[in-house]
């Protein structure tokens, strides 16, 4: 009898053949990219006194050209980052400390942008496993999105609790909110609200949050801002509250 071809796909060699091959596009991409920008800068140096308004219209072409190379550069990275699967290194760590480092470090930001940082950090939390680069990383896009949001200014609350065999992560921001529409695609890739953004930041952050085996939700109405909650689950062996 035949033996029947194994029709399973292994799904994660799939990802890594798909992280490869969008990494060599990428650099494929980025090296003719890198050379416009660098004949932008040097046709730049031709016009530094520009003194006619033909040289003027140049120099205003020239630096809409730089800044496309810039947005694609970005774009670049921001894809990178979410087809990417990295391995990660979780190790056992306090929700409140990763929380207290980050915001020391997003602080100056939160105040550039007339916005209140208030903590409600549950001091009795138990330890989860975390990779702390990618988890910072997502959280901050958060924290990020949270500042931009409230052009005027406002509050964001950062709260941690126990939450059934998990942690909880809030962050509660009092801008603008989003509709229905706007909040059922916010995890969609390539959607954005934002002038020049990629639409990949809440994805890549979702991503990261599932690797963690956690999940992430908003909620969000106009007018009531928007809360984010992400739920990290706690090993049985680490339930011991960590005091930070």
């Amino acid at each position: 009898m035949t033996k029947p071809i194994h029709s399973e796909v292994d799904v994660s060699d799939v990802y890594r053949s798909f992280s490869e091959l969008v990494g060599a596009l990428a650099h494929e991409i980025r090296n003719p990219l890198s050379t416009i920008r660098l004949n932008m800068e040097l046709l730049a140096e031709d016009f530094q006194e520009p003194v006619n308004p033909r040289e003027r219209r140049a120099i205003a072409k020239i630096e809409l050209v730089r800044q496309e190379c810039d947005r694609l550069q970005k774009l670049l990275g921001d894809f990178l980052d979410f087809a990417r699967q990295e391995s990660l290194d979780l190790e056992p760590g306090n929700l409140n400390t990763e929380m207290s480092d980050l915001l020391e470090f997003f602080s100056p930001e939160a105040k550039r942008s007339n916005v209140e940082i208030v903590r409600y950090l549950d001091p009795a939390l138990p330890a989860v496993r975390l990779d702390h680069k990618t988890f910072r990383s997502a959280v901050l896009n958060l924290l990020l999105n949270a500042v931009q949001a409230m052009h005027e200014g406002g509050q964001l609350v950062v709260r941690t609790r126990l939450s059934g065999m998990g942690v909880v992560l809030e962050l509660i921001d009092t801008g603008p909110g989003m509709d229905e529409e706007t909040l059922a695609r916010a995890f969609r890739a390539f959607y954005t609200t934002k002038q020049g953004g990629s639409g990949l930041g809440l994805p890549t952050t979702r991503k990261v949050i599932e690797a963690h085996g956690g999940s992430i939700d908003i909620q969000s109405a106009p007018g009531r801002g928007t809360k984010v909650a992400i739920w990290l689950p706690v090993p049985p062996r680490l339930l011991n509250p960590i005091v930070a």
